[in-house]
């Protein structure tokens, strides 16, 4: 059975990595080998006093190793210490420390020896040092008192532990010091001021020591500093200092910088190598300095470089020899600067180049042991086997020592040991156990059989072939059953056996076989590849801006291998999403309902399966109106202006593009916000106009693109002095209401317009053109004020001033109104009429003069009306008609007359009270005209060759009816028409008998009324003549003749043997669409036989007209309509009413209707004869 693998790529490099770094055969522990040490303790080892200590030491081997220790260099018999125990089948010591012993008992240097029959292997030598926590000694802290501007140094002096306690300065309550770069720790635990401020007495600066290893803390006494300013000095430390202190203090002054530490004006450094370079540089100084940190002749090694403590420490990470140098620190203020170098050299422990490792080698093969390491200084190499020096061990002729390599030729099984490697220098020591192992082995693989490997198309493929074998074995791999060894550049061959397939695709799966051989045997082992798609995000998420409390969406649709089962992840600002119900996760998309500002984010989807993973990200903006602006302040307050000040709240990622500032005036309209002003967005201050007499208070409003925020809370108020009025109403008017009065009025001015108590208006007025003084009034703090006795309608020159209690405002500017007026006094006069046509008529008459109109003169109005019409004596009601030509027009056009007619009109002018006098009368006639269309048109009693026709006269006659003029014309069976007949008729006649016609013909009538002018509209109509009886029964007859239906019997039998070949072609397969096409196009020229009266159905002939609808019906009343028949003459704008009775004679009437009107008749088509229809089909 297949053992499953899958390779994902993420991992892919460090398979790849540990692949290409693992050659050294693994030797299976079913195998005689050394011992090999797997665990051990570090090699400074501190522990906690108050527990039991336990020094690691384990190893493997077989046959399984036996354990022992030294203590300083000496055998540790630990059967002689009751405290001290050794794991079962290990070599870890027990010292139990938490029943009597004592941690410091046991300290020094500890090393684990670990034996078998093949050799021995040696652990570091492990210090064992217990942790240290001691308290502060006692001493007598005396109070500092500091100048202002002075710098202090409190020094923390934490007691000496093992390890080094981590120091940190809080007060009396556990709450850390404030720092800055005024105020900061140094690297040795001391609080330094580069300056002291009045702020900083206090009597609690306490130093605490933490000791992580014990988790202790140990306090300093509080310290005391009292910061004197140099007002209050002699007031407040006269008894602590001497006149001297006193009267030589100085004033606060600016100092230049001093460096506090490190003092002069340079040191060294030693740092090793992978370790942590830290840099210090702080300085006093007013201002505060700020450090600046450069390396002389190089840069400062980007990505390793770090700055803390406000820039007063640097700090270089993982330091290498490279990184020694000089460092400079430049400390500077406004008044100079001050700098330090600091020689860094960077030394080495030693460090590994090539670490030696088991060698496994058969008998008489060679081999090699290689120990190559570095250090500053150099370090020393020397070598041991198993665990003894080399130049005092047992020899061994196949071994050779040549420095830091040891040479094998021809081993023999007895040559089988550990070796041990020690490089050291003043910095430190490396040790490593090498075996070498003797052993002659045939091949074996490790790998277990039939494995699955699976991988993602277009990535690496890495199968594996652990094998082991002594001598090494070979390591060949095939593809296939009969497949040939794999070659070429498309395959990495690793050490280690495992075949890497760089680029692995589709065709890449399969079968892989890998053959191990060496001298002793061969041995083979398959493993399986499935190459699968890749997981991909086909929709991914977009950029979204939502507004605060809308509705968020990103998708997330992904397409992947059928047999992989991917999961789906959402997380937001690369962390869980909240646990919140408003976050709905649908199989391909994330919906964020309600959306609020802690929403907004980076939100990533991420698709797992076993192979592989993808990912894509969006990013969410909620945007929502402004927070209102804040702190709003008023200043540069002036009678007239004052400046307004504001702090913008949070935009909610729309930026804001304006403030709105709006006003209330508390002391005229309390509670209402006026508009003032707005500025743009990137604006916080504004100089605003300001009226008198206002209590100001203002607020702002924030705009951007969602709306407008809240108002900011309202700013102080603000009242402005009073003054005079700045301006006088608007929009004065003088208009009379009445003959002998003139009514004066404006628009009172606003409450924050009055500036000042006691708002008034002066009314003056004077009759214009007239040597006539100003007539004044002074009005309360009102619109309007009444002029009465004036004469009727004459201009007047008007003006109302403002004034309160300060003064006038400006002198205003005049008007000119009129007192009231009066209706018009005279009539129009010298009114002439001209008629153009018999419809149109044109009005004149003469201006009334000005002076009689009284008022403004709007226009004239024409009053006129129908008297009678001339064609009938017959009076109706009168209904007058007005109309009203604007301004000083003498002449109007009168439309819409009626011919033949009698008219009278007046003329009135008209001004703004009303209409004057009516003119005389004034008669008018209109001429004849064309008559309308005849009432109707009936055509009646029709015979073989004849018709009849009556008529009513027409409802307009537009004058002297002369004639009537009738038209007429037969059409055939294709709807052609024949020639035209015309018959000119007596205006005195109603109706006409038309003979001489065809039978069973049908004819068209055109017929309308003429008087002098001309012709009217006409009115159509249509109509059949009956047919011969004789030849209907003769021709009915052949419908009953014995040779007809014996005809039509064959025809019939005829068809229905077709229809059964048909069916029985069509069940065995062929095709045969006659069926369908006669279903789908009925043949137009057989029509079945009516039920009700025996006789065959209307004919239509296809070329020229569309067949009858299937299964229409003539309805009761014998009408045909336009929605049972296609057949109707209705392009020629007549209908037809009509029935037949059982022997096809015509009956009814046939009605006329205006050809251009609709009516129920127009809707109608012919009904051929029987006789018709059975001509057409025989």
């Amino acid at each position: 059975m297949m053992k499953k693998m899958s390779i994902p790529t993420s991992k892919t490099s460090l398979v790849l990595f540990l692949c290409q770094i693992i050659s050294a055969l693994e030797v299976p522990l079913d195998l005689s080998q050394p011992p090999t040490i797997t665990q051990q303790s570090p090699k400074d080892y501190i522990v906690d006093p108050r527990e039991n200590i336990v020094i690691q030491c384990e190893a493997k081997g077989k046959p399984p190793p036996s354990f022992s220790w030294t203590r300083n260099g000496t055998h540790f018999d630990i059967d002689k210490d009751a405290q001290v125990t050794m794991k079962p089948n290990s070599g870890t010591l027990v010292i139990n420390i938490m029943n009597g012993g004592k941690a410091e008992a046991y300290e020094g240097v500890y090393q684990c020896t670990a034996r078998n029959e093949r050799g021995a292997a040696i652990s570091n030598n492990i210090v064992i040092r217990p942790s240290r926590s001691p308290l502060w000694t006692k001493e007598k802290l005396e109070p500092n008192h500091v100048r202002e501007g002075d710098s202090l140094v409190l020094h923390c002096r934490p007691p000496v532990g093992l390890p080094p306690p981590i120091i940190f300065w809080m007060d009396n309550a556990f709450q850390r010091l404030p720092q800055s770069e005024r105020v900061s720790q140094g690297l040795n635990g001391d609080l330094y001021f580069s300056n002291v401020q009045p702020e900083d007495t206090r009597e609690d600066y306490i130093c605490y020591a933490r000791f992580n290893h014990t988790q202790t803390i140990q306090q300093k006494q509080p310290i005391s500093v009292k910061v004197f300013s140099m007002d209050s000095l002699n007031d407040t430390i006269a008894a602590n200092l001497s006149d001297t202190d006193i009267y030589g203090a100085k004033p606060v002054t600016e100092r230049q910088p001093v460096l506090l530490t490190p003092t002069g004006s340079t040191s060294t450094k030693v740092e090793l190598r992978g370790n942590v370079l830290l840099l210090e540089c702080i300085a006093a100084g007013l201002p505060t300095p700020v450090i600046r940190w450069i390396k002389e002749g190089g840069e400062l090694p980007a990505n390793r470089t770090f700055f803390e403590n406000f820039k007063k420490t640097l700090k270089i990470i993982d330091v290498s020899e490279a990184d020694s140098g000089n460092y400079k620190c430049t400390a500077r203020n406004t008044l100079g600067s001050v700098h330090h170098v600091i020689s860094v050299t960077v030394k080495a422990a030693p460090y590994w180049i090539t670490a030696p490792r088991n060698l496994v080698l058969s008998p008489g093969e060679d081999g090699t042991l290689i120990c190559r390491a570095n250090g500053n200084p150099k370090p020393s190499i020397s070598w041991l086997a198993n665990g003894v020096p080399i130049a005092i061990a047992p020899e061994d002729p196949s071994r050779k020592v040549d420095g830091d390599t040891i040479i094998f030729s021809h081993v023999q099984e007895r040559s089988s040991a550990v070796y041990q490697c020690n490089a050291s220098n003043e910095y430190g020591y490396l040790l490593a156990n090498a075996f070498v192992n003797v052993l002659a082995e045939p091949p074996r693989i490790l790998t277990p059989a039939n494995k699955l490997y699976q991988v993602i198309a277009d990535s690496p493929a890495l199968l594996d072939c652990a094998y082991f074998g002594s001598p090494k074995p070979e390591i060949e791999w095939f593809k296939g059953v009969k497949g040939s060894i794999l070659r070429g550049n498309e395959y990495v061959f690793h050490d280690n056996g495992t075949l890497e397939i760089p680029v692995a695709q589709k065709n890449s799966a399969g079968t892989y076989t890998c053959v191990a051989r060496n001298e002793l045997g061969k041995i083979q082992n398959e493993v399986h590849l499935e190459i699968k798609d890749p997981t991909m995000i086909i929709k991914q998420p977009e950029y979204k801006v939502i507004q605060r409390y809308g509705q968020a969406s990103f998708e997330c649709i992904i397409k992947h291998d059928s047999t992989l089962l991917p999961t789906v992840t959402w997380l937001k600002d690369n962390d869980e999403l909240p646990d919140d119900e408003r976050f709905l996760v649908g199989k391909d998309n994330l919906t964020i309902m309600n959306v609020t500002d802690k929403d907004d984010g980076t939100y990533t989807c991420i698709v797992n399966t076993t192979l592989d993973s993808v990912s894509a990200s969006a990013v969410l903006t909620v945007v929502a109106r402004p927070n209102p602006p804040f702190d709003l302040e008023l200043t540069g307050q002036l009678e007239r202006s004052v400046e307004l000040s504001w702090i913008p709240g949070d935009e909610n990622n729309s930026p804001i593009t304006n403030f709105v500032i709006e006003y209330e005036d508390a002391l005229h309209e309390p509670g209402v916000w006026h508009y003032q002003t707005e500025v743009p967005g990137t604006q916080t201050t504004v100089q605003l106009k300001l009226s008198p007499y206002v209590n100001y208070s203002f607020r702002v409003i924030a705009v951007n693109k969602i709306g407008r925020s809240q108002p900011s809370e309202p700013s102080e108020q603000y009242l402005t002095k009073s003054a005079s009025p700045d301006e006088n109403p608007a929009n004065v008017q003088g208009i009379g209401s009445e003959p002998d009065n003139l009514v004066i009025t404006w628009e009172p001015l606003k409450g924050f317009q009055s500036n000042g108590p006691g708002l008034q208006y002066k009314v003056s007025w004077r009759q214009k053109d007239v040597d006539d003084e100003w007539t004044s009034v002074i009005v309360a703090n009102v619109s309007k004020y009444i002029v009465s006795g004036t004469p009727t309608f004459v201009p007047y020159e008007v003006k109302v001033q403002a004034l309160n209690d300060l003064g006038y405002a400006p002198e205003p500017s005049e008007v000119i109104g009129h007192s009231g007026e009066d209706l018009p006094m005279v009539a129009p006069g010298n009114v002439q009429v001209h008629v153009i046509n018999s419809t149109l008529a044109k009005v004149h008459w003469d201006p009334v003069p000005l002076k009689t109109v009284r008022g403004h003169l709007q226009g004239y109005k024409v009053y006129y009306w129908k008297v009678q019409s001339l064609s009938r004596r017959s009076r109706r009601h009168v209904e007058k008609k007005i109309l009203t030509f604007r301004g000083n027009k003498t002449f109007g056009m009168l439309p819409g007359l009626e011919p033949y007619s009698s008219y009278k009109l007046n003329v009135r002018v008209v001004n703004g009270k009303g209409e004057g006098p009516a003119s005389p009368d004034k008669v008018f006639k209109t001429p004849e005209g064309v008559p309308s269309s005849p009432s109707f048109l009936k055509i009646t009693n029709p015979t073989l060759d004849s018709l009849t026709l009556e008529w009513g006269s027409p409802t307009h006659p537009n004058g002297v009816l002369t004639s009537y003029t009738l038209k007429f014309q037969p059409i055939n069976n294709t709807h052609e028409l024949g020639p035209l007949v015309e018959i000119r008729i007596p205006a005195n006649e109603s109706s006409l008998i038309l003979k001489n016609l065809n039978y069973s013909t049908r004819y068209k009538f055109y017929f309308n009324a003429q008087t002098s002018v001309g012709s009217g509209s006409q009115i159509t109509e249509e109509a059949v003549t009956i047919m011969d009886e004789a030849m209907a029964s003769r021709q009915v007859d052949i419908a009953t003749q014995g040779w007809f239906i014996g005809l039509m019997c064959a025809v019939a039998l005829l068809i229905l043997i077709l229809l059964i070949v048909c069916f029985i072609r069509r069940n065995k397969g062929g095709k045969y669409p006659v069926k369908e096409k006669e279903d789908a196009h009925a043949d137009p020229e057989i029509q079945p036989m009516k039920e009700d009266d025996g006789t065959f159905g209307e004919y239509s002939d296809a070329e020229d007209h569309k067949p009858l609808k299937k299964g229409s019906r003539t309805p009761s009343d014998r009408t045909v309509k336009k929605e049972d028949s296609d057949d109707s003459l209705v392009d020629y704008g007549e209908g037809v009413n009509g029935q037949f009775n059982e022997d096809g004679s015509f009956i009814g009437q046939y009605s006329g209707k205006k050809e251009k009107e609709p009516a129920e008749g127009n809707e109608s088509s012919e009904a051929p004869s029987p006789v018709n229809a059975m001509n057409s089909f025989v």
